[in-house]
């Protein structure tokens, strides 16, 4: 068995993933500017870091579970008992499971903000973001070993960190105005 999981393990791939994708963008700009290159880049990197921290096991390597200890349906119960925080924030989970999301949300907005459509856009994206939390939610049902709950609280709280976000990319694009950057021309 491969021992996978716990803290080091997340902020290693947070690490290496933005180390790549700040390539990525680096290079990006050139062609599509720097604004729509770091955004889409961003949106990408905060889409790795809520996979790592969601589903990488939090205390180290995944143990046994006995049968009788899986869970095998999604907690309905709202609101219901959470941890005491996580290695971030000492405020609960439910604030993390917020906060996580809102970087994510304002970046969907300054990403579709690029295109004459991006009024329909970034309200698919933060839906698709809503999607993205539904399916870690089942993965993490699924996947027992990596002791995880499925609750529907954390649903919640990241589509609220989602619409959170899109309020804040609404100011954003405001200031940035991704839709007037082109690519420089190159020279004939």
């Amino acid at each position: 068995m491969v021992n996978f999981g716990g803290t080091g393990v997340m902020v290693l791939g947070a690490v290496v993933a933005g180390l790549l994708l700040g390539l990525v963008a680096l290079v990006a700009a050139r062609r599509s500017g720097p604004v729509a290159a770091y955004a889409s880049a961003g949106l990408v990197w905060t889409l790795v870091v809520i996979g790592l921290v969601t589903l990488v096991p939090a205390s180290g390597p995944p143990g046994y579970l006995m049968p009788d200890e899986v869970q095998t349906v999604c907690s309905f119960d709202y609101g219901g008992p959470a941890p005491d925080g996580f290695w971030i924030f000492s405020g609960g989970q439910r604030l993390l499971n917020t906060a996580l999301f809102v970087p994510s949300g304002a970046l969907v907005v300054v990403v579709a903000a690029r295109w004459r459509a991006g009024w329909v856009l970034a309200p698919l994206g933060v839906g698709l973001l809503a999607a993205y939390s539904v399916a870690i939610e089942a993965t993490q049902l699924a996947l027992a070993r990596i002791d995880r709950a499925c609750d529907i609280t954390d649903v919640v709280d990241n589509v609220t960190g989602a619409g959170i976000g899109f309020a804040i990319g609404l100011v954003l694009v405001v200031l940035l105005r991704p839709w007037r950057e082109r690519a420089p021309r190159a020279m004939s």
